[in-house]
């Protein structure tokens, strides 16, 4: 821990140290507000169950009767049905979405070679991308897991300059993803060549959640140790409603020099008169 991220007094311990003390929250909150956000941000027990489905379907399906048409067809029809139950209940619908397309696009690359595996390449390929960009991006200085999840806590980027402890934990929470999907990939990328494709589907839906969820639970940890979030739109309401104080505040000031200089010149023509 770094000389900037030590707390200094009691009020740094529960609110982060902020000039403006603008968006501040307390430390108590943190861990509930980092709860909400990641349940938010990646779907919760909803958006776990969604993802599994399609994939759990599909090898079901082709473990019984060894068809990839129907296997596959299968897949794609609960994907869209997720979809619509969602949209009927006028819920968020961007993780079922992104379910839709990784399963329609599993269907095309297995219909297209015929081989039932190719069903989880494009999920493989684009799981294999992900790890390296939590990776490369961290490396960077950018933390993925922040750009995520900033929006989310109402923070923005507000924690690259103005939250040096809020940034490294966001650093560890991309380390922790990356490496935990490059092992999985390390898992898989064998199995996809060695293991038939029954074997490999059910190891692949074994290893849908457990991964996330430890990757989910050690982002929750590092997030909670660290400064809360400085809610950037907290601050800009703030800063519009002082910008319309000092407004009214020279308004109320020219109308008040307006009046005493038109009551010099009334005093002025009194005089005069």
């Amino acid at each position: 821990m770094t000389s900037s991220d030590k707390p200094s007094s009691d009020t740094d311990r529960t609110t982060r140290p902020d000039p403006q003390d603008a968006g501040t929250k307390p430390v108590a909150d943190t861990k509930a507000v980092t709860e909400a956000a990641l349940f938010e941000a990646f779907g919760g027990v909803r958006g776990m169950v969604e993802t599994v489905v399609p994939g759990l379907l599909f090898v079901t399906i082709f473990t019984i009767n060894k068809g990839l048409h129907v296997s596959a067809i299968a897949a794609l029809v609960v994907s869209l049905v997720l979809v619509v139950v969602r949209l009927v209940r006028r819920d968020t619908v961007k993780h079922a979405f992104s379910g839709v397309f990784g399963v329609a696009f599993g269907v095309v690359f297995a219909m297209m070679t015929g081989n039932a595996k190719d069903f989880y390449l494009p999920g493989m390929l684009y799981t294999l991308g992900l790890a390296l960009a939590y990776l490369i991006t961290t490396l960077a200085g950018v933390p993925l897991i922040g750009l995520i999840l900033g929006p989310v806590f109402k923070e923005n980027l507000s924690w690259r300059t103005r939250n040096p402890g809020r940034k490294k934990a966001y650093a560890k929470a991309s380390y922790a993803w990356g490496l935990i999907l490059l092992a999985k990939c390390a898992i898989l990328f064998p199995l996809y060549w060695w293991a038939d494709t029954t074997q490999f589907g059910w190891v692949l839906v074994a290893l849908k959640i457990p991964p996330f969820l430890l990757a989910v639970y050690l982002t929750w940890v590092f997030l909670a140790k660290a400064p809360p979030p400085i809610d950037v739109f907290a601050e800009m309401e703030a800063a519009e409603q002082a910008e319309k104080e000092r407004k009214a505040e020279r308004e109320r000031e020219a109308a008040a020099a307006r009046e005493q200089e038109t009551a010099a010149v009334r005093d002025r023509e009194y005089r005069e008169y």
